[in-house]
């Protein structure tokens, strides 16, 4: 079996432009046999999935409506950085903009590619312990959300029940659990 090759981009051109990402369409050529092809492939920002734990062992999670999939998702709080915001503080902003809940310790548990077939961002997955409520929400014009506490275990069994359209939501919970075992106990 042949060992899969770096393709080399010969062009990018910018296809499209949407309000949270731009398409480009790139020609690319093997580089043993110059075939080519044009792909194309979406730039967004870098998105923060926020796992917002209280001093009870509690996580926060928001129920929305989700455009793309047409169905309300119970999922963890999150959103796009703000240019090269840290991701750790985004998870913080998120969380209270969306929930309320603040002053939680963040801890990286790590990023993934959400669809390396045609995304070049990231998915960031950042634990906030020791989340207090307390702080006034600030929602974007067109957010819904409802917010909800739920014991980890509760919230996984939720995300695989299918009250989510959310992935990364899983994957999150799941880090999560592999970070604070005791917490799913």
């Amino acid at each position: 079996m042949a060992t899969p090759s770096r393709w080399n981009v010969r062009r990018e051109a910018h296809h499209a432009g949407c309000k949270v990402f731009d398409v480009f369409r790139r020609t690319c050529s093997h580089p043993l046999d110059d075939r080519e092809g044009d792909f194309f492939v979406i730039r967004c920002p870098d998105w923060v999935l926020a796992l917002p734990v209280t001093p009870d062992g509690r996580i926060v999670m928001v129920r929305q409506w989700r455009f793309g999939a047409e169905a309300l998702s119970v999922e963890p709080p999150g959103g796009v950085r703000d240019g090269e915001e840290d991701p750790l503080e985004t998870a913080a902003r998120e969380t209270l903009e969306e929930t309320g809940y603040a002053h939680g310790a963040p801890v990286s548990l790590g990023a993934v590619s959400p669809n390396p077939a045609l995304q070049s961002n990231r998915c960031h997955f950042v634990l906030l312990e020791g989340v207090r409520n307390g702080q006034p929400r600030s929602l974007d014009a067109n957010e819904e959300i409802e917010v909800v506490e739920l014991a980890p275990a509760e919230a996984l069994a939720r995300v695989r029940g299918g009250e989510t359209t959310h992935a990364l939501a899983e994957l999150a919970l799941l880090r999560l659990r592999e970070a604070r075992p005791a917490l799913f106990a």
